[in-house]
């Protein structure tokens, strides 16, 4: 798979709290601890300093990068779903890295009560 763009609505809600860094093929990198999504999985601290918002955006940023078609509003909103191949979350061929990241974000976000 190709390398997408990451919508500038997406790296708006990171502004002050992290920033895109490049990004080899096939992954989102971020700064402030975060790192690359697809090569290592990231630690609960670094998780827990990062606000609804931003967990909400590198989890779904993970699924952008698989071709996942977002429904909804929010989703639509901050992500192109040209190309996009996969209606089903859980179809989109993710890493055992990835899929562990997405399971820890989807874990702080409900410790949080994030929506």
């Amino acid at each position: 798979m190709t390398s997408k763009r990451i919508p500038v609505g997406v790296a708006t809600v990171l502004v002050g709290l992290m920033t895109l860094a490049p990004a080899p093929a096939s992954a989102a990198c971020f700064e402030s601890g975060v790192g690359c999504t697809n090569d290592h999985v990231i630690s609960y601290s670094t998780l827990r300093r990062l606000s609804c918002d931003a967990l909400w955006t590198v989890r779904n940023t993970i699924f952008y990068e698989g071709g996942y078609c977002f429904h909804t509003a929010r989703g639509m909103a901050a992500f192109d779903n040209s190309g996009c191949a996969y209606d089903n979350s859980g179809e989109v061929p993710l890493s055992r890295i990835e899929r562990q990241n997405v399971n820890r974000i989807l874990s702080v976000e409900r410790s949080r009560g994030c929506r």
